[in-house]
């Protein structure tokens, strides 16, 4: 998806740190194996998270092996042994990359050669996963709708995105998908939805793009300008989606530890939003 999915690191366990890097390196591969090599350059920290996570609930162990791979090919690095719900995962990511870069061509014309690069792999994940795609072009679509009509409600217009995490979530958990897994998924993608929009902010405006927030508040044309004029708007917005998030992690049914799926929902989200309302960069992060 946006990268913004993302662990804390000063306060994460060194054993959480392993387990994470190998969650995205065994993402990776399986990207590779699915798909193509160049799909593997889409790999999102937001689906290494998705990974840890329903691999928690399903119950299925990740076991980690040392491994050389492309960009590390001198040392060995922790790599999560592929599984069929990696698999499926890696599907996803190449999916959302591709409809992503599908909407950057819309609303800029620009992005057709980086689109075109991906659309072999695109038709690999897509036939591997056609419901997974069917959910991800419906959101799609249904957010394209709210953009044409110029819609001005932050909530209404961050659903598609809480809808499609939902329902990709459900899609992935099967009979093990609960109440309090389905609201954490939803809030979560509405979170993503609107962390993006606030990043982007400056930038949308500069290039005439729909923004959710300067569509709501157009007396804003700089984050510095929504941050201070509407800081308890703002404040309320994130804070409600971040408390029901808290929330119903603490009420998941997780199979194994969760240490680092609680680092990241109850730390990173937090360090992120910080990191975005501060203008420092939070998608180039590397672990």
């Amino acid at each position: 998806m946006f990268g913004y999915v993302k662990v804390d690191l000063p306060n994460l366990y060194v054993k959480d740190t392993v387990l994470y890097k190998a969650s995205y390196c065994g993402l990776c591969k399986s990207i590779g194996k699915c798909c193509n090599g160049v799909a593997r350059f889409s790999l999102s920290y937001d689906l290494a998270f998705l990974s840890v996570l329903m691999h928690s609930v399903l119950g299925i162990d990740l076991t980690i092996e040392r491994k050389h791979c492309v960009i590390h090919p001198i040392k060995k690095r922790p790599v999560a042994k592929g599984d069929e719900l990696t698999d499926r995962i890696a599907n996803l990511n190449v999916i959302l990359a591709y409809y992503k870069l599908s909407d950057d061509v819309i609303d800029n014309n620009k992005g057709k050669l980086k689109r075109s690069l991906f659309k072999s792999a695109y038709r690999k994940a897509k036939k591997q996963e056609p419901n997974l795609d069917r959910v991800v072009a419906d959101m799609y679509k249904r957010l394209r709708e709210l953009e044409t009509s110029h819609a001005d409600s932050i909530d209404m217009v961050a659903d598609p995105f809480g809808k499609m995490m939902e329902n990709i979530v459900k899609e992935l958990a099967g009979s093990e998908i609960d109440d309090n897994l389905i609201e954490l998924s939803y809030n979560l993608g509405k979170w993503i939805y609107l962390i993006d929009a606030l990043d982007d902010l400056e930038k949308d405006i500069k290039k005439g793009q729909f923004n959710v927030f300067h569509n709501r508040y157009k007396n804003v044309n700089t984050k510095q300008e929504l941050l201070q004029n509407h800081a308890q708007e703002i404040a309320l917005i994130f804070g409600t989606v971040l408390e029901i998030i808290s929330q119903k992690s603490k009420l998941i049914n997780y199979k194994f530890n969760h240490d680092l799926t609680d680092n990241i929902l109850g730390l990173g989200l937090k360090a992120t939003f910080k990191q975005v309302t501060e203008n420092k960069k939070c998608k180039d992060t590397k672990y």
